[in-house]
């Protein structure tokens, strides 16, 4: 039985993961459990699974866990979550915090010698270097999670090859993933706008953004997926997993989300990934990994379909896509500058004090404003220092944009 430590265990990825291990009670057990601010539904977690020591972000939501549940050891802060991450007894951290709330808790998680399916695509789009160098040192596995990379991830199974985020330093170069790689293809819902040109991206409101065609998600990744900087933030880290430069990673728009992401070969055959979006599908091959355990979801019924469509993303209506692939090509502390202006803009617009249309503005005029350093790409505390630089700037941008409204 695999041992599990849930990382977010109140939002729609940690919701969809307890999901998971429910129907698979014989073969994963959550030991320990974390959250932002959601106390109630968190102690109602913890009991319903048995888990003794949880931990919430926020201070006055662990004080109210340890009123409604005497009976739990509660860590209260970014920090306990941080310490739950390192000290809690599993062989597996399932990180879906939101945004940069996640890189902390999943290096300490990686420190302590746990795999990680990492769900958190902010960890290796702002830290990448960082993350991959602690991964490599450990030894450990980074099993993605995000539908997308966990597709690439079980094509590269399927063909016998190791890609990076999961290889160790005896594999035999003939073994590595991207020597037999031509291209990867990410697929894109395009979420509620990408098939509606007629839309004027100044008066979208929230309410529209938030209305995606496919999934069902938190607001901020809903948001992202409705600029299209979710495909961007994935680009990025497509690039980490698996040590691709971003000149071989293509993005599809794919309105119907059944074929996940595609692996082209250097014979040129193609591989893809199918099935109905439903998150508990990548979730469970994150966790059974490297098995592939049967389970009761939905089929896939192709027939019924009729059709799958494909096309190419216009970057520049969707200014986000483009933005992202300009910040790995600068490289160093770029993405991470990226993704801290991304957050802000996004909780502003969500928020009513941005329109839909400025928030990729404000992150080009953030990045315009930015020094980059590569030095500073290396360590944690550089990325956390550009995280917050960033995060400042968009501030200051955002309050511009918002006395014009």
């Amino acid at each position: 039985m695999k041992s599990v430590v849930l990382l977010g265990s109140t939002g729609s990825i940690g919701e969809s993961t307890l999901r998971v291990v429910a129907d698979n009670l014989g073969e994963f057990r959550v030991t320990a459990l974390a959250a932002r601010t959601n106390a109630v539904r968190l102690v109602e977690q913890a009991r319903q699974f048995g888990v003794k020591c949880v931990a919430l972000a926020s201070h006055e939501a662990a004080a109210k866990a340890r009123v409604l549940a005497p009976e739990l050891e509660v860590l209260a802060g970014d920090e306990g979550v941080t310490a739950l991450a390192a000290e809690a007894e599993a062989e597996v951290a399932l990180c879906a915090l939101v945004g940069m709330a996640g890189l902390r808790p999943t290096l300490a998680a990686i420190d302590a010698g746990k795999d990680v399916a990492l769900a958190t695509k902010e960890v290796l789009v702002a830290a990448g270097a960082v993350t991959m160098q602690r991964r490599a040192a450990r030894g450990v596995r980074l099993l993605p999670v995000d539908s997308e990379h966990n597709a690439i991830f079980q094509c590269l199974q399927s063909a016998i090859f190791e890609p990076a985020c999961v290889r160790s330093s005896q594999t035999a170069p003939e073994r590595y993933a991207e020597a037999r790689l031509r291209r990867l293809i990410l697929t894109a819902s395009g979420g509620p706008f990408a098939n509606k040109p007629e839309i004027d991206f100044s008066s979208v409101t929230v309410d529209q953004a938030l209305n995606h065609p496919r999934w069902r998600m938190g607001p901020k990744v809903t948001i992202d997926s409705a600029t299209m900087m979710n495909k961007g933030l994935e680009v990025i880290e497509a690039h980490w997993l698996y040590n691709m430069s971003v000149d071989k990673i293509d993005v599809v728009v794919h309105p119907q989300s059944i074929v996940h992401s595609l692996v082209e070969f250097s014979d040129r055959a193609v591989l893809a990934q199918l099935s109905p979006p439903d998150m508990r599908f990548a979730i469970q091959y994150a966790l059974s990994w490297p098995e592939r355990l049967a389970a009761d979801l939905p089929p896939l019924d192709l027939a019924a379909l009729a059709e799958l469509t494909f096309s190419k993303p216009d970057e520049g209506r969707f200014r986000a896509l483009a933005l992202a692939r300009q910040a790995i090509e600068c490289g160093g502390t770029m993405p991470a500058v990226l993704n801290g202006a991304n957050e802000v803009a996004v909780a502003t617009f969500l928020q009513g004090g941005l329109t839909f249309d400025t928030i990729a503005a404000t992150v080009e005029e953030t990045m315009l404003r930015h020094n980059v350093s590569v030095s500073a790409s290396e360590t944690v505390e550089g990325v956390e220092d550009a995280d917050a630089w960033a995060r400042r700037e968009a501030a200051k941008i955002t309050a511009r944009y918002a006395s014009r409204l």
